[in-house]
């Protein structure tokens, strides 16, 4: 989709809710985090970036707002299920939804990361058009559990 038409998708979806909204996206891939943030921005979206899973604890708790976490599985140094595991015992972050954002999809893949505590799923690739609605609806406390 041309970024003219994603920007007008993008547009009827309403940013109003989600401005001054702050994630935390956990990404190794730098390709990955440059295109979530773009999609994120087109929301009016700010996010942060951990290249890891280790100390993810200590580096939100730097954060003055956050309000979600999108969270890659296959991460170095610490993985998505170790950096959740932190998140949930610091007790700082309850009400904070955590996301897995993942290439290892499929419906065990998808079951493993709900048995795990992670509060939705999306599955790699990302989609354009639907990724936008995804992110409003988790945002707006609804569950997304989807994988292509």
């Amino acid at each position: 989709m041309p970024p003219e038409e994603q920007d007008k998708k993008t547009s009827a979806i309403n940013t109003n809710n989600l401005q001054q909204k702050t994630i935390l996206v956990v990404e190794d891939n730098v390709g990955n985090f440059m295109l979530i943030a773009r999609m994120l921005s087109n929301l009016g979206v700010h996010c942060e970036w951990k290249t890891s899973g280790f100390e993810v604890v200590e580096f939100a708790k730097t954060l003055t707002n956050l309000d979600l976490v999108l969270m890659d599985i296959r991460l170095p140094y610490e993985d998505g299920y170790g950096a959740l595991r932190k998140i949930r015992m610091s007790g700082l972050f309850t009400d904070i939804p955590v996301v897995a954002v993942t290439a290892v999809t499929g419906l065990d893949q998808m079951k493993s990361a709900q048995l795990a505590g992670f509060d939705g799923f999306i599955g790699k690739p990302l989609d354009p058009d639907r990724f936008p609605e995804q992110i409003s609806r988790i945002l707006s406390g609804k569950s997304v559990w989807e994988y292509n």
